[in-house]
């Protein structure tokens, strides 16, 4: 059995599909997200990035966590509804400037972790990207 598959069955992972861009995505369903980051850096994978999607409607964000594994590129989607999700920092330290910066333009809180300013000035208000938008 390999490292994925091995995975999957461990964290009782859901449906798979791979893009035409090689991710395999995975269905995250009531994953916990600290538990993968802990799996993944216990694996060995390297942490890729997070993307952070608005949804239609004000329904929240969509935030796509990417690693890789041995050249095999896997993406977990988490839907919020709300505006906050637990922090992979402690876990992971290459997740810290990018929950930085989408805690600074999209007003994400990533919980157990403190923030030091990265490219908003004091007063300035969370939710750069957001404010954009609505321009």
């Amino acid at each position: 059995m390999n490292v994925v598959d091995e995975m999957v069955r461990t964290l009782n992972i859901g449906d798979t599909r791979s893009d035409s861009s090689g991710v395999t995505w995975f269905a995250t369903g009531n994953l916990d997200l600290r538990q993968l980051a802990d799996y993944l850096s216990q694996a060995k994978a390297r942490f890729v990035t997070i993307t952070a999607n608005e949804l239609p409607r004000g329904e929240g964000f969509c935030l796509e966590y990417l690693w890789d594994l041995n050249g095999q590129l896997l993406g977990f989607p988490f839907d919020l509804s709300g505006n906050t999700i637990p922090s992979i920092f402690d876990i992971c330290e290459a997740a810290d400037w990018i929950e930085r910066e989408i805690h600074e333009e999209f007003a994400i809180d990533f919980s157990g972790r403190e923030y030091e300013p990265l490219l908003l000035r004091a007063g300035d208000p969370l939710g750069v990207n957001l404010h954009e938008v609505a321009k």
